[in-house]
């Protein structure tokens, strides 16, 4: 992981590659590099660190030529050194670009050594060029040797790879990580991610799981093994241009002002004359919403927070019995699938690798139906999903997610309405539940207000080195998501903790120097709460409490107070995101962390 970006045109497509690149830095990377093809002469440029050094490189000793592959790097195997930056080649012939991980590498590895092959890098990616390599000394079709390669791989992968002996097209294989062909009048194009393109392309050809494409700049052709199949292709929607923050800084706190406007945009995608409309999921909703009896929700990272708020509303609000899991952990347990259980997948991106896997297994055990909720129409997810219920949160290009999250919890309550009028939900119910939602937008933009406020308070947290998050009831997994959110982009180690578990264990960590951040609702717990934070000032701690205002909270000794407007009902955990994100924000201000672009992290995770 992390990008790629491939060409084969009737131009120089150097610029194109870097560009394209840039594109691709709100995915996260550590690395970056590019092969280009000209007159049979492979040519290369890599560094460690971001597309501006690979572009000064460029500027310093440019490389050219018509056919190209190129690459942002999230390490997995090695570390971010140039060596372990893609492009990768063999005996200065073969180069390849590789997103995902090949499990049986080391095996492969050993057995090129013994072939007399030399490893300069750490990567499992490299064992795929020496085997290309290897089989093109008995074959000269790299398409038949591709494939072959192909069968002795294990894992998840998409790369694209370009033979100096055959200057004239590439070849590109997908296996679980995404990667679209472009299509335009000058030559044809790959990225992992349609945010590449920009304005190359305008008709694009999202390849599927086995499909292996070979591209020149007049045609393409896609086989699954030895036979060629039809891809319709689908315009280009439009992309975000990489250097609009509109004003602001960064992208995050752009993302995190957007968000009425994405709760909008979601809200009026999914009603149809002031109610829900179902048939936006698929023409066939009603039928199959009719038989659920239980949901089952799969997802990860903000997206498995955003599920935690759903359990408890699905329970307490429409009665229905909901379980949760992490995807990656779904994947390797033993199932009990209750006749009439929905699986709902939740992803920003739609790519997420073990949310995917996960879903893959789901179909197999008996599920009534698979709903997925994402952001992004053209995605793996939405694809392979029967109903289907998108945010329209629009492109979000900061790592740590803002606006994505928050439409994902008004895509659940929108869900929770259209299964809960199947149960228990009355009409009456139904309609205060819309109400709250579309008066979300300005609710959110009052609580926006507080942005100074809490740029004040963050100055509390600049000098500590860890955190406690505290909340009860639904504002538990608010809790969680606002100590991800600290510890993804400020690097201040973070922990969140249903508040009654306090006693239980985490109370040994408390003194003057960890900051305990509670969310407090005016909720039939916060009786209880108040007491939860009174064992925290008996013991020296310093509450910062997020607090509604009728709460009737006050300023003393141990407790700093933000009031927020969040009355007591259904989406007030919305509402309650938003301080937790402004506070994550200034405080890695204050710590000059790369906010966007937070180390170690990827946007879309798509590897195991």
């Amino acid at each position: 992981m992390c990008g790629i970006i491939a060409a084969v045109a009737k131009q120089n497509v150097a610029e194109f590659l870097l560009e394209g690149l840039q594109r691709l830095e709100y995915r996260g990377y550590d690395s970056a590099g590019m092969a280009l093809l000209s007159n049979q002469h492979l040519q290369l440029q890599k560094c460690s660190g971001k597309c501006s050094e690979l572009k000064a490189a460029q500027e310093k000793n440019k490389i050219d030529g018509s056919i190209g592959i190129a690459h942002t790097r999230w390490a997995t195997h090695g570390a971010a050194t140039v060596a372990n930056a893609h492009p990768h080649l063999s005996h200065e012939r073969i180069a390849i670009v590789h997103n995902g991980i090949i499990e049986n590498h080391q095996a492969l590895r050993d057995e090129l050594i013994a072939k007399q092959y030399s490893f300069t890098s750490d990567t499992d990616s490299e064992v795929i060029a020496h085997l290309i390599h290897y089989y093109l000394q008995a074959e000269t079709s790299l398409r038949q040797v591709v494939q072959h390669v192909i069968t002795r791989l294990q894992g998840s992968y998409a790369f694209a790879v370009i033979d100096c002996q055959q200057d004239n097209h590439l070849i590109a294989v997908r296996q679980g990580s995404p990667l679209l062909l472009g299509l335009a009048s000058n030559g044809h194009y790959l990225a992992s991610d349609a945010q590449a393109f920009n304005v190359a392309c305008q008709d694009v050809i999202y390849l599927e799981n086995g499909d292996l494409a070979e591209i020149s700049a007049d045609q393409y052709s896609i086989y699954q093994q030895d036979n060629v199949v039809i891809r319709k292709s689908q315009k280009l929607q439009s992309v975000a241009n990489a250097d609009d923050k509109a004003g602001h800084p960064h992208y995050m706190i752009k993302e995190i002002y957007e968000q009425a406007e994405a709760v909008r945009s979601t809200l009026r995608a999914n009603l149809k004359d002031g109610s829900i409309n179902e048939q936006a999921l698929a023409s066939q909703a009603g039928k199959i919403l009719d038989q659920i009896e239980f949901v089952q929700i799969i997802a990860c990272g903000s997206s498995y927070h955003a599920g935690k708020v759903a359990q408890y509303w699905f329970e307490e609000i429409a009665g229905i019995y909901c379980q949760i899991d992490i995807a990656s952990e779904f994947r390797y347990r033993k199932h009990v699938v209750r006749p009439g259980t929905l699986l709902v997948t939740i992803s920003q991106s739609g790519e997420t690798a073990d949310t995917l896997a996960a879903l893959e297994l789901a179909k197999t055990l008996g599920y009534v139906s698979t709903l997925t909720i994402c952001n992004v129409a053209e995605s793996s997810l939405v694809r392979v999903s029967d109903l289907v219920l998108l945010t329209k949160a629009g492109i979000e290009i900061g790592v740590a997610s803002s606006k994505a999250f928050t439409t994902q919890l008004v895509a659940l309550m929108l869900l929770l309405i259209m299964l809960g009028r199947r149960h228990q939900l009355t009409d009456k119910k139904e309609q205060e539940l819309l109400n709250q939602l579309l008066d979300l937008p300005e609710r959110i933009n009052a609580t926006l207000a507080l942005d100074a406020e809490i740029k004040e308070l963050a100055k509390a947290f600049a000098n500590k080195q860890h955190a406690l998050f505290l909340g009860r009831g639904s504002h538990y997994p608010i809790a969680m998501e606002g100590a991800l959110k600290l510890k993804e982009i400020s690097y201040i180690h973070a922990e969140a903790y249903p508040a009654g578990e306090l006693k239980h264990g985490p109370l040994a960590l408390i003194d003057a120097d960890m900051p305990v951040v509670t969310v407090a609702p005016n909720n039939q717990l916060l009786t209880k709460l108040k007491s939860n934070m009174e064992e925290v000032r008996a013991r020296g701690g310093q509450l910062y409490v997020l607090a509604d205002r009728g709460c009737g909270f006050l300023e003393v000794d141990g407790i700093r107070l933000i009031e927020i407007d969040a009355p007591e009902n259904a989406v007030a955990p919305i509402l309650f995101t938003v301080p937790l994100q402004l506070l994550a924000y200034h405080v890695a201000l204050l710590k000059g962390t790369d906010v966007d672009q937070p180390r170690n992290l990827a946007k879309s995770v798509t590897v195991e």
